[in-house]
């Protein structure tokens, strides 16, 4: 599914959990956004119909469930023909899973207790494509790559000054039009710069872009 854009409200989210309080609460504080409209609650086992029907924008996907592996469903949540972004739902506890979300095409992590305009603001920064992740999440992907998780590497030399100053506002998970906005650039241009940032790091997505960036310093 392409990235949401304004013009096309409101926005839909599916939010997928084990615990129905869980489901409640967000649903509450998503629904009460003028521009958010939450087409779908469900425990995991029902997931995967339920996008299927309602195709969401964006699903919010606890990275652990009882009753189905969480990653095993971002897996063929992202194999769908039109594939919603899909943010996962992570507590402290399940950062041994960060990486690997981020591997199988996660847009962002929302911890469960993220303060209410956050938590809108973010799900927006998912629907464009933008993703989000959390300063705490970010130092615990950190940590992760120097285990061996994310992937690495000397970035500086790699990239030239301008794809630098991408890099950097990736970081901050700015989105495209932002990032046109502070560079003076085109859409197009910023599209294009986007993509050659990503390839010459070797990531999947903006996400795993944002973790490097942190790591080389750039968001000082």
């Amino acid at each position: 599914m392409p990235p949401h854009s304004a013009s096309s409200l409101p926005l839909r989210i599916a939010i997928v959990d084990d615990e129905a309080l869980i489901r409640s609460g967000l649903a509450m504080i998503l629904g009460s956004a003028p521009d958010i409209e939450v087409v779908a609650t469900c425990s995991g086992t029902d997931a995967l119909n339920v996008v299927r029907e309602q195709r969401p924008d964006v699903v919010l996907l606890d990275i652990r469930m009882p009753d189905v592996d969480g990653l095993t469903l971002l897996r063929r949540l992202r194999a769908l023909p039109e594939p919603p972004e899909v943010a996962m739902l992570t507590t402290f506890d399940t950062d041994e899973y960060l990486d690997q979300a981020l591997r199988l095409g996660a847009s962002g992590f929302l911890l469960k207790d993220t303060e209410p305009d956050v938590l809108a603001r973010s799900v927006r920064a998912v629907a464009t494509g933008a993703g989000c992740l959390s300063a705490p999440l970010l130092r615990r992907l950190r940590a992760a790559e120097r285990r061996g998780g994310v992937r690495g590497g000397e970035i500086i030399g790699a990239l030239s000054e301008r794809e630098l100053q991408v890099l950097g506002f990736l970081g901050q998970g700015l989105s495209n039009i932002e990032i046109g906005a502070r560079m003076h650039l085109g859409a197009a241009t910023v599209k294009d710069y986007v993509s050659a940032v990503l390839t010459k790091l070797g990531v999947a997505n903006r996400i795993q872009a944002a973790v490097l960036a942190e790591r080389a310093g750039l968001l000082e």
